[in-house]
């Protein structure tokens, strides 16, 4: 990807031309071009909902965040994906799910892509899953289970496979919500159809490279994991927990984790050579050891948590793993559902504090604070203490969403169903 600014060589350049060119810098140039890592998926770099960046704010101020800029939207809930100076989602528009590019520094539209026609669904209509970007190409997957293949710089679509229909598959209840992995040159979703429940693209031409297993599909978006040295897919369906050769999508092993209408929806987080799994609805939780034997993996339990008193119940949001402890959202279903945000002893499965009836939300983490949106759409820092909650600060922000921020460059991007926002969390600005 090319440079957005390109420095000239400093021989014969005068100091006062070298200064003039940084402060002539375009504006379109954000924050975003100075970060080490980008955000170009679900959860950000390592899908797991956590950032490098630090000097970040604790509080707002008085008048709330600093919104750097705020603009339409669409109907949906896919997250947003960033890299270099572009913001990409998917929204739907005049009855198309589209495909959306933002300029990340001012908001301003750089192109639109409609993918297919609109989605309905009774809890909420519009796309689900968020775009991946790899390399000059973006892929989107939509409600109803269309996966794409767009460049990046223009939103031209190369390639795109009904891939539920092609497989004889059908519709998850709630929409297909796979957020496209994109691993060795491969386009990964979980379209949940038989002899196809995960599924592999060539991401360059779209071709099928391997398809396995029969489980229909839950919500959950598959991870790249390095378990006991070996670089494995790990998929959440909605009947269980699978480890995939990446490669070739050969099963090395599987865990039943069987829920009610197969919600299975928070993506599966490694804890060391463990891997964590949480469903909502009174379900639970379990912390998976993998050992591995001949020709793949042998899966035992280093501890569970199940039912009524479950120390976390992942409803739709993905636990944070920092330093040890597990932050996240437990849902307790049942008549009058509440949420609570509970912390939890990764090692030992122990909660050690909850704050009860939080409230819906969805979180990231960096620089030793969660960065929470609730669905009532405010903005809430805490500090990441296993000690204690500490609530940092609060401020309305959004309409509703379900969407974790996505972060880049001091900036948290967010959205609704209306707009899209982005905001000023830099310490010190």
């Amino acid at each position: 990807m090319p440079t957005p600014t390109q420095w000239p060589t400093v021989h014969s350049i005068t100091v006062g031309i070298v200064l003039a060119t940084v402060l002539f810098v375009p504006a379109t140039l954000c924050a975003a071009d100075r970060t080490e890592k980008p955000w170009p998926q679900f959860l950000g770099p390592d899908r797991n909902g956590i950032s490098s960046e630090t000097h970040l704010i604790d509080k707002f101020e008085t008048t709330g965040p600093k919104v750097v800029w705020r603009v339409r939207g669409g109907l949906g809930m896919s997250g947003i994906a960033l890299e270099g100076r572009r913001a990409i989602t998917l929204v739907e528009r005049d009855g198309k799910q589209t495909a959306l590019a933002l300029d990340a520094g001012t908001g301003q539209e750089l192109w639109n892509r409609p993918v297919t026609d609109e989605y309905e669904n009774s809890m909420g209509s519009g796309p689900r899953a968020t775009p991946t970007i790899a390399g000059e190409a973006i892929y989107v997957y939509t409600g109803e289970g269309v996966l794409a293949g767009l460049d990046q710089a223009s939103g031209k679509i190369h390639w795109q496979h009904n891939v539920v229909k092609d497989f004889g598959g059908t519709v998850a209840d709630y929409g297909m919500a796979s957020s496209p992995l994109a691993v060795d040159g491969l386009v990964i979703v979980i379209p949940g159809a038989p002899g196809a429940s995960v599924v592999a693209y060539h991401a360059e031409t779209g071709k099928l490279a391997w398809q396995t297993g029969d489980d229909a599909a839950g919500y959950s978006s598959p991870t790249l994991l390095t378990i006991g040295g070996q670089r494995q897919i790990v998929a959440f369906t909605g009947k269980a927990a699978i480890g995939l050769e990446p490669a070739t999508g050969k099963v090395l092993w599987r865990y039943s984790f069987t829920t009610d209408f197969n919600c299975n929806t928070a993506t599966p987080i490694a804890v060391g050579d463990d891997v964590f799994i949480s469903s909502g609805e009174n379900h639970g939780c379990a912390l998976l050891k993998l050992k591995k034997s001949s020709g793949g993996f042998d899966v035992s339990e280093a501890w569970t948590s199940f039912g009524v008193k479950s120390v976390m119940r992942n409803e739709w949001q993905t636990s944070i793993l920092l330093d040890g402890y597990l932050y996240g959202m437990d849902n307790v279903g049942g008549a009058g559902p509440v949420t609570n945000l509970n912390c939890v002893n990764a090692k030992t499965g122990v909660r050690v504090w909850q704050q009860a009836k939080f409230g819906k939300g969805n979180l990231i983490a960096a620089d030793g604070k969660l960065y929470i949106v609730t669905i009532k759409g405010e903005l809430v820092i805490v500090r990441a203490n296993p000690a204690k909650f500490e609530e940092l600060s609060r401020a309305k922000v959004l309409q509703t969403t379900r969407q974790a921020p996505a972060l880049l460059g001091g900036r948290l991007y967010l959205r609704d169903t209306q707009e899209i926002v982005c905001v000023d969390i830099r310490a010190g600005r």
